[in-house]
């Protein structure tokens, strides 16, 4: 049994790497990381160059707690993807590298991606 259990974790974490290995955040153009748990979504923009986040957004922060978008599905993905979009206006980024992690880009990842997209980021 626990044999299954570090073959999947190997097996995901393995997934990581292969979709990491070629994407590099600049200042200009940050990554904008995406992680999902069991129950919440974070978002972060990384420059990888000085190692720095320039911003994130989760569905655990101060901003959607205790709203309906404090789970994770759709709906708070896209709200996710709007307001990270914001942040990197704030920041004056208008393009980022979509690094999806492990996950399949679907469902909840391509709602975040399509709001932040409409937002005006470009990727």
């Amino acid at each position: 049994m626990r044999s299954n259990l570090i073959k999947k974790q190997r097996i995901r974490k393995n997934r990581t790497l292969r979709v990491r290995k070629t994407l590099r955040g600049t200042s200009e153009k940050p990554r904008l990381c995406v992680i999902k748990s069991n129950k919440h979504i974070h978002v972060q923009l990384i420059d990888d160059q000085s190692g720095k986040t320039l911003g994130m957004a989760a569905t655990f922060s101060t901003e959607f707690r205790g709203t309906e978008f404090s789970k994770k599905n759709k709906v708070s993905a896209a709200k996710l993807g709007e307001h990270i979009a914001a942040i990197a206006k704030d920041n004056n980024v208008t393009q980022v590298i979509f690094d999806r992690g492990p996950a399949k880009y679907h469902g909840i990842l391509a709602a975040l991606a399509d709001s932040a997209r409409a937002a005006g980021l470009q990727f």
